[in-house]
């Protein structure tokens, strides 16, 4: 009896303390790290830089696999998240551009009706909010039983569409806009977010309400988008980081910014601090961690008298199709499942989380839902992967250094091939070849001896823009090439007018809000103080405005004062003179004689110096 009775002692602790051998085992966590404009040469992971500091980062790497040729879905911020939450290109969903902070609200996409004379083609308007409409990743993980968090930045739209209508169950700081509110450091602006101490660090605020997030669901399966609002501008930084780093620059390589450099260390303190949660909170080994970014670097804004980065040895950044724009950081870690301190040359998408999510957690397919993206499981697992092609679809132009005009690209293996719409002769495309294998920096275009390369890869683009109803640009039924947009030398309309020359004077003719025509001197102007001496008479009352564009400067323009001319019949002009002061030599003038519609005669425009010397006159 005594034997019987401790034998039913043992076999009840062993129940308490043993689960079932048909438990399910639980979910993992997902911890999604988006960095937000952190390009491919911004880490220690591919041996391109020597001042930026990312150790965390490497730790991560060690953890898990790096994936030398992941790609963004677009080369600005916006479109990138859209296709992340719902596994669909930016060409699908709408959001083509960063407008989501904007007023206007525009659920739909269409190609604008005017375009500047010089312009070939007539661009797109972005979707300004994200539709609630769309099956979203954290709507489906909510579904399979995980709670929800989203901490940092958005950009996707405010309520009724910010995190919270999107299947979170979190959202901090609740903040729409495009960066920090104000400044990384505090004091900040943030509306219902307030810093702790003075100075507190935004970076460092988001990395302790995700990591108490973490403690708070510890027992239960989380979700966890920490979206970094580093290192997108303004550009600020701790004060000790930036100092540090001033001493390590070097004026010759083009990454010297101390201030940048300080932004990423940032980045990756608390890229640290999640690991650092992981691992004492015992989850780390059920916790997939995924750490992506939605851009290229910014090589176009100012920092400490430089661009803010270089993407090095790739072409372009930050606003372009370049690999430089869209090329970034990867890593999936996954103890047990992703083979540690591994690298992949597998070509992978931001569209491919969602699909590759779904699979990793052995959900079904959301009956219905429709992915562009594709499951890289195979690369994972560390199998032959080919993903076929990825299409990059950008129907804008931003002013940046080595521009492209509205554009879609597609990468198939080795090749890229780049479509400029509307571009070439009579409206037709203009094509950009480059194979990446051996030309990673595309210096070497082969679109004119590989013809038929090119007709291939298009077909593969023309047939994924219909499949996405993507709206496209259109040509410009207004364009007029330079010689016929442009009257003489310097002087030609930029929007909404028409100009004509007759007996020695300038006749503008308004057509529409705006405006406007640009007065171009065959050399720059010496910088220093200056004066705009401006004949002019009109048939209405004219607020007109003059900016002036500086060498090598941001902004493109620098406005001046308003210049007040009033409605004149007779013969006579009046005379204005604009003072103005210019630190870079002077290449590019800009006049809006009125606001809208309306008629203008100039007599007269040059450029003084403070003493009244000519500098500079056009003739009509």
């Amino acid at each position: 009896m005594f034997k019987r009775k401790r034998l039913l002692l043992l076999c009840l602790s062993l129940a308490l303390v043993l689960p079932p051998l048909h438990a399910a085992p639980r979910r993992p966590n997902i911890l999604l790290i988006l960095a937000d404009d952190l390009g491919w040469s911004d880490t220690t992971l591919h041996g391109t830089t020597k001042l930026y500091e990312t150790p965390n980062l490497e730790r991560l790497a060690r953890r898990g696999m790096t994936f030398n040729r992941a790609y963004a879905a677009s080369p600005l911020c916006s479109p990138t998240r859209a296709s992340i939450l719902t596994g669909l290109n930016p060409a699908r969903v709408g959001i083509t551009a960063p407008v989501c902070h904007t007023k206007t609200v525009r659920l739909k996409a269409a190609v604008r009706e005017k375009a500047p004379p010089q312009a070939k083609a007539l661009i797109c308007d972005s979707v300004t909010r994200f539709s609630t409409n769309h099956f979203t990743l954290p709507k489906a993980l909510k579904k399979a039983g995980y709670v929800t968090g989203h901490f940092g930045k958005w950009h996707l739209g405010p309520a009724p569409w910010s995190p919270l209508e999107h299947g979170f169950d979190v959202d901090v700081p609740h903040w729409p806009g495009p960066g920090p509110a104000g400044s990384f450091v505090a004091p900040w602006k943030f509306p219902n977010f307030k810093e702790r101490k003075p100075g507190e660090h935004i970076e460092d605020r988001m990395g302790d309400e995700a990591v108490a997030f973490m403690e708070q669901h510890r027992d239960e399966p989380f979700y966890l988008n920490y979206w970094q609002f580093s290192v997108h501008a303004p550009f600020n930084a701790k004060q000790e980081y930036i100092e540090r780093h001033r001493k390590r620059i070097d004026p010759k390589d083009p990454q010297r910014s101390p201030t940048y450099a300080a932004m990423v260390q940032s980045l990756d303190d608390n890229i640290g601090k999640m690991l650092d949660a992981l691992d004492r909170l015992g989850i780390a080994d059920n916790t997939i961690v995924i750490f992506y970014s939605d851009n290229g670097g910014n090589m176009y804004n100012e920092v400490d008298g430089t661009t803010p980065t270089s993407n090095a040895p790739l072409r372009g950044g930050k606003g372009n199709l370049w690999e430089g724009g869209v090329r970034v950081p990867a890593i999936f870690a996954w103890n047990g499942r992703i083979q540690a301190a591994s690298r992949s040359d597998a070509m992978i998408q931001s569209t491919d989380l969602f699909p590759t999510l779904i699979e990793l957690l052995d959900l079904p397919k959301p009956r219905g839902t429709h992915f562009d993206g594709r499951s890289i499981v195979p690369a994972l697992e560390g199998r032959p992967f080919d993903r076929g092609p990825i299409f990059t679809f950008f129907p804008h132009q931003v002013r940046v250094p080595d521009n492209l005009p509205p554009a879609v690209s597609a990468h198939v293996g080795d090749w890229k091939l780049v479509r400029q719409f509307h571009k070439g002769e009579k409206g037709a495309h203009l094509y950009n070849l480059f194979n990446l294998r051996d030309d990673i920096g595309e210096t070497n275009d082969l679109a004119s001896v590989q013809p038929e390369r090119v007709k291939r890869l298009d077909a593969l683009i023309e047939n994924f823009l219909e499949d996405a109803a993507a709206v496209v640009p259109r040509p410009n039924p207004d364009y007029r090439p330079a010689g016929q947009a442009q009257l003489q030398a310097g002087v030609a309309a930029i929007r909404n007018c028409d100009l004509r020359i007759e007996k020695g004077l300038l006749l503008i003719t308004g057509k529409g809000p705006d405006p406007h025509l640009s007065l171009t001197p065959d050399k720059p102007i010496p910088a220093g103080r200056l004066v705009f001496v401006l004949e002019m008479k009109t048939s209405v009352n004219s607020g007109a405005q003059f900016f002036w564009q500086e060498k090598g400067s941001r902004p493109a323009f620098h406005r001046s004062r308003r210049i007040d001319f009033k409605p004149r019949t007779e013969r006579a002009f009046d005379t204005r003179q604009i003072p103005f002061e210019t630190r870079q030599p002077a290449v590019n003038f800009r006049l809006d004689p009125f606001p809208g519609k309306g008629e203008a005669v100039i007599r007269a425009a040059r450029v003084e110096s403070a003493d009244g010397r000519t500098l500079y006159e056009w003739k009509f």
